[in-house]
């Protein structure tokens, strides 16, 4: 019962807080989150993260899909080898540029 109440005082505390600083507050904190977006070197950062984030989701696919996919039955064996096919030399579907 304790916990319920500090958590109910805790968010009477954030709304009044949060009222007071009001809408203009927010839009600040608003603009400020879209010009960090939209900075050239966050963009930069954001998109070489992805990039190694697909190498890496594929080096993994690729160590699992041969040392499991032999030891699964017939349908799903017949997937991960046309997937694995499929991956060699083919553009990404992940949506990101190649910037």
């Amino acid at each position: 019962m304790r916990y319920r109440l500090t958590f109910a005082v805790g968010l009477v505390v954030g709304y009044v807080l949060g009222t007071r600083a009001g809408r203009e507050r927010y839009e600040q904190l608003k603009k400020s989150a879209r010009q960090v977006a939209q900075n050239p070197a966050v963009r930069n950062t954001a998109e070489s993260a992805a990039q190694n984030g697909r190498a890496f989701a594929g080096k993994a696919f690729h160590a699992v899909s041969e040392k499991v996919g032999e030891k699964l039955p017939d349908s799903i064996g017949e997937r991960v080898r046309s997937l694995r096919e499929r991956g060699e030399g083919a553009e990404d579907d992940w949506g990101t540029s190649n910037t």
